[in-house]
């Protein structure tokens, strides 16, 4: 007779973490909006660990994955478990970004207080060491209280190396792979258990397809910390991720590839979901990131539409070339801006993009000017504004770090929603409320009404969903004080849970505060919910709402094109225009020529 072999229990703590508002708390909602890609890939690598036994068979890796936007991590209650289970752990705090540093490091301390082995990975570590001579004094103290860094990615055996050091106790300080960045084809399925995914918004979840991007963009931190060059997952790996996911009730995914358009496996992985769709009935609903000149590129925008795709994310940037140049950002054409916008719009899908302020040569009369001819010449839906940041990582940190130039010292700032250097051009105080006042010009009631109405011209649209979003972001802004895309459903605040350093206010204080907070939110919610609702049902109750026309709307005319604001009153848009037609000239008489050799070599 045999008799069976008791585990023993490793516990892999994955843990998500957010950042603090400007009072100190970690903001967490009962519901989040975005779901962790990070997470997704990790929990995934660490099943594919458990699966292999590369901590021998005799021990049970048991997997805990934590969102910090929509869960609460209460350390004390994670090392108690892990306690009850025999001890052994490593808690991974993952995809940490420089706003969530300092919480990070928050966390890491109790664990380590605990006697915990504590890692960490994301960008603001790998950007840093990628981008940096030395280490920063914020990650070297971190190594010094005891927090292992990794830098890099974890595919190809990384995280086995990783779990099989932190059970021998013998983690290094510092993990370095930026110089050897893995592949990603045929690498674990990127999954989360339902009891995670039941706490976003929707139930969705995330991948990734590629890592990498060819451009230069001077703010961005994919290029150095992904690499310039791009790696891919394949068709196969595409359907494992739904089909898996697919068995859990999940069938809405946001794909974080930075440039799905320049995936040279797009056309691939779509015929697939359309595959899968029209054979098996699995249909799933996207979200993916894209370029200003994905519409050039043939049956892309068709076929994103025909696998599922209902939104896309924009890297827009700004309306001004001599800014765009300025950031190296010269892949984007504003000449493409309205046809690119246009197909998207007539496709049925919703267009999202992103949009930078503070650039060296914007004023407060530019900005204001630059939302104006926006909301009126371009048929864009949700407009995020975001102030340019040298975030760690990115050559424009680098280049102000080497200078000696001043930067904000706390990384929890660096959200792309507070000011962390100094504009040349303005105050500080004109830069803040110019900031402020961009996105007060972009979202009044009366645009609403316009996105809402170009939305109801076209059949089978329903007005109030952009409606609903463009009031969720004015909500999340004017109520919550934080940037639209951090936002969920339902504030969660803790009192105990307030920023290192910082008091812990006493219980009636706190209490007391939290409610007339939340009293001034639910009459600013009400308001704008009201506003916002009203406007979508005046819509979608309008019998002429498909007669509507605008300049946004209007067929781009080659000889309209001077009259445009976009053109006539941007720096640098008039010479774009005319490098733009010098172009299409050129091009027009290689044609002529080939079809004159053509003709010649036919005769």
């Amino acid at each position: 007779m045999g008799s069976a072999v008791k585990k023993t229990t490793f516990q892999l703590v994955m843990i998500k973490p957010t950042h603090y508002d400007d009072d100190g708390y970690p903001i967490t909602w009962l519901r989040s909006h975005i779901p962790s890609n990070t997470l997704a890939a990790l929990y995934g690598l660490g099943e594919d660990c458990r699966s292999r036994n590369v901590l021998g068979p005799d021990v049970d890796i048991v997997l805990r994955p934590f969102d910090e936007t929509n869960t609460r991590v209460r350390a004390d209650r994670i090392t108690a478990e892990v306690k009850r289970s025999g001890g052994k752990a490593l808690i991974c705090l993952v995809g940490v970004q420089s706003n969530q540093f300092p919480r990070a490091v928050d966390l890491a301390r109790q664990f380590i207080a605990a006697g915990l082995p504590v890692a960490m990975g994301g960008f603001h570590a790998a950007g840093c060491l990628s981008m940096l001579p030395v280490v920063p004094p914020e990650i070297q103290a971190a190594m010094d209280m005891g927090v292992t860094i990794f830098a890099g990615e974890a595919e190809e055996g990384r995280l086995d190396e990783i779990l099989q050091h932190a059970w021998a106790g013998t983690l290094k300080p510092l993990y370095n792979y930026m110089n050897d960045l893995p592949g990603i084809e045929r690498a674990p399925t990127p999954r989360l258990p339902p009891a995670a995914l039941a706490r976003n918004e929707g139930r969705k979840s995330s991948f990734d397809l590629g890592r990498g991007c060819p451009f230069q963009c001077s703010f961005c931190t994919i290029i150095n910390v992904q690499g310039r060059k791009s790696r891919f997952r394949n068709a196969d790996d595409l359907e494992d991720i739904v089909r898996e996911n697919y068995r859990q009730g999940i069938t809405s995914f946001f794909i974080t590839d930075d440039n799905m358009a320049r995936n040279r496996h797009w056309e691939s992985f779509f015929d697939r979901l359309i595959e899968l769709k029209e054979n098996e009935g699995i249909a799933v609903s996207l979200i993916i990131q894209v370029d200003t000149q994905c519409h050039r590129i043939p049956r892309f925008i068709e076929k994103a539409r025909w696998a599922g795709v209902y939104r896309v994310f924009i890297g827009l940037e700004n309306v001004n070339p001599d800014n765009l140049l300025a950031a190296k950002k010269r892949q984007n054409k504003i000449t493409e801006y309205r046809k690119m916008l246009q197909a998207w719009h007539t496709s049925g899908a919703s267009t999202w993009a992103g949009y930078i302020l503070g650039f060296p040569g914007d004023t407060r009369e530019s900005i204001l000017r630059d939302m104006e001819i926006i909301k009126k010449e371009l048929p864009l839906d949700i407009l995020e504004l975001f102030i340019l940041t040298p975030l760690p990582g990115s050559e424009d940190h680098q280049k102000l770090w080497k200078q000696g130039v001043w930067m904000d010292p706390d990384l929890n700032k660096y959200d792309l929603h507070h000011r962390v250097v100094h504009h040349p051009r303005m105050s500080d105080a004109e830069f803040e409320q110019t900031y402020r006042d961009a996105w007060r010009t972009y979202y009044t009631p009366e645009h609403i009404e316009t996105v809402a109405r170009r939305h109801g011209s076209i059949p089978g649209r329903n007005p109030a969903e952009p409606a609903q979003f463009m009031t969720m972001f004015k909500i999340m802004f004017e109520a919550e004080g934080i940037h639209p895309l951090e936002g969920g459903i339902v504030r969660m605040k803790y009192r105990r849970d307030r920023r290192y350093g910082m008091p812990i206010e006493p219980v009636g204080v706190f209490h007391w505060k939290l409610a007339l907070e939340s009293w001034r939110k639910l009459k600013i919610y009400g308001r704008l919910a009201w506003q916002g609702w009203r406007i979508g049902q005046k819509i979608r109750n309008d019998p002429r709402r498909h007669e509507y026309m605008d300049l946004a709307l209007s067929p781009v005319v080659e000889e309209d094109l001077d009259k445009l604001a976009l053109f006539a009153d941007t720096a640098g848009g008039e010479a774009a225009l005319s490098k733009r037609r010098g172009e299409d000239v050129a091009r027009a008489r290689v044609a002529a020529a080939n079809n004159i050799q053509r003709l010649e070599a036919a005769e």
